[in-house]
């Protein structure tokens, strides 16, 4: 993706230090871009669960160079205890998201299984970890690809007028190392002349629509509008939304998608509302072990300051963060909700467009016939 006309992923190794992770500060978004440098692997635990980085694909991404780091701070004897220790460390981040768990049970068993010396252990985790992000970035691409095949059609059925397309928290290119998983398909109809417009929900408490979906979309040129969360249902029951898009964290074999809180009631007034409803995600974040998402998933409780507190920028310019409640109301702050596969019009993934069931899902991912749980 470009920012101010240059090329930048969300996360890479730093050219004149290859020991040193960078990251895109997404805590400074919008209002500043900022490059943050990670050079331990504490650095990679608090950048996770201080979401300094976030969205499904990146937290993976961000979890495989973590392991890297953690393999230029191990021992040569106790090398795969110490990384085995470091991978539960980064699985305990964020337990909603299934890359996070993917990516370093990956890197350990690369890193378990090779042989070498040490300086050669700790290459092939670089080499791994590298291999990781451009896997994210190449399988968002072919998301985008898929899915615009879906908003053409919409595009030509509507006489090439605007194709409105409400997607829920950020799921672009700051979600991923590039391209992103929602907003690929839109970036890829923009580029070729399609007219889109995105609704844009704020997505409370942390704002991620409003402070990156948004900034994404001008950096682009994409038409767009930031609308409260409780307006999508309205909008849909008035027309003005042709197709609903958002990521998942977390996808079982049966198609049920964990998403960031509120994703359900779309859904829900989507169904009703004949407007259809798609999840776009990369097979990293399938857990074909678990089949019911709204008993087997984790979902992940945040601090309540979050829901307490808001962030934003002063008529004067100041970044000053507020409270919205009285002192003394307590607060509870889900991080995500899982939305049933009958309410998913279609799963998008790198491999095509599946329905949101097992029969759909192993149609594109026979491999894990017998993975089931």
């Amino acid at each position: 993706m470009n920012v101010n006309g240059c090329h930048y992923r969300t996360i890479w190794l730093k050219e004149s230090d290859p020991k040193i992770v960078q990251i895109i500060n997404q805590q400074a978004l919008p209002f500043k871009f900022e490059i943050l440098d990670l050079s331990t692997f504490n650095d990679v635990v608090t950048a996770i669960k201080d979401m300094y980085v976030r969205g499904a694909g990146l937290i993976g991404a961000t979890a495989a160079f973590g392991m890297y780091l953690a393999s230029l701070e191990a021992g040569e004897k106790s090398f795969n205890k110490d990384l085995a220790l470091a991978a539960n460390l980064l699985k305990n981040t964020r337990p909603t998201a299934s890359n996070l768990t993917w990516a370093a049970d990956r890197m350990l068993k690369t890193l378990s299984a090779f042989n070498g010396s040490l300086e050669r252990k700790r290459e092939a985790a670089r080499l791994e970890a590298m291999t990781i992000a451009n896997e994210d970035a190449a399988f968002c691409k072919r998301i985008g690809l898929h899915g615009l095949e879906i908003i053409k059609k919409i595009s030509e059925q509507k006489n090439g007028e605007n194709v409105n397309i409400l997607t829920h928290c950020n799921a672009g290119w700051l979600a991923f190392v590039d391209y992103g998983s929602a907003l690929s398909p839109v970036y890829a109809a923009f580029d070729q002349g399609i007219k889109v417009h995105v609704w844009v929900d704020e997505t409370r408490p942390r704002n991620q629509g409003a402070s990156l979906t948004a900034w994404e979309l001008c950096e682009h040129g994409v038409s767009h509008d930031l609308i409260p969360d409780n307006a999508g249902g309205h909008m849909m029951l008035n027309g003005l939304v042709d197709m609903v898009v958002t990521g998942a964290d977390r996808v079982t074999r049966e198609g049920d998608a964990a998403n960031k809180i509120g994703t359900y009631l779309k859904a829900i007034a989507a169904k009703e509302n004949n407007v259809p409803f798609y999840v776009a995600f990369p097979s990293s974040t399938f857990d074909f072990k678990m089949k019911s998402g709204v008993k087997e998933i984790p979902i992940e409780e945040r601090d309540s300051s979050e829901v307490r507190f808001i962030t934003g920028k002063t008529k004067e310019g100041k970044i000053e963060t507020v409270q919205i409640c009285p002192d003394s109301t307590p607060a509870r702050n889900w991080g995500f909700d899982v939305t049933p596969a009958k309410f998913i019009t279609g799963l998008i993934t790198e491999r095509g467009i599946c329905e949101a069931n097992e029969k759909g899902i192993l149609s594109l991912y026979s491999e894990q016939t017998n993975n089931g749980g």
